[in-house]
């Protein structure tokens, strides 16, 4: 399957460092929502979490997802799609280590010993979009809320 990540979504994926709002079915068939760090790679987005965690058996039996990154702060932009997601066992604890550079500058804080602290437990989830959309809503905005450095994609 050939990526749908163009560079210019690739671009607004590696710059915006805010969560992912990654939506999945859970087992009595409602939607869950829950914000997850991310990170691109070679058109897939990788997330890390706990294997206990409750997302990582929804996934593993519907792993067909939707997500969202996109900023709450005007000007209003971001990519929204569908993905297959892949739990990977094997590569929790280098996703985790990737993300606490990328979210928290490296491994120094507290929180980044607290969470290698679990780094063998982690799994890593890998999202495999299938359907990507794009707004920006900078044009329509730009009298109540300046781009001011904030990165948006070009719409579709």
């Amino acid at each position: 399957m050939s990526s749908l990540i163009t560079p210019s979504i690739a671009a607004y994926f590696d710059a915006a460092v805010i969560p992912l709002r990654l939506a999945c079915d859970t087992y009595s068939g409602w939607p869950f929502v829950l914000s997850l760090w991310f990170l691109h790679e070679e058109g897939r987005l990788l997330c890390a979490t706990n294997a206990s965690a409750r997302v990582v058996s929804y996934l593993r039996r519907e792993p067909r997802c939707a997500f969202e990154v996109a900023a709450d702060d005007p000007p209003y932009c971001g990519v929204r799609g569908q993905a297959l997601a892949q739990v990977d066992p094997l590569r929790g604890e280098e996703v985790l280590r990737r993300l606490l550079a990328r979210y928290l500058g490296g491994e120094d804080s507290a929180l980044a010993q607290r969470l290698l602290a679990r780094r063998h437990e982690e799994v890593a989830i890998v999202l495999t979009p299938v359907n990507l959309f794009t707004w920006n809503f900078t044009r329509r905005m730009q009298d109540v809320a300046p781009l001011r450095g904030k990165p948006c994609p070009p719409p579709t």
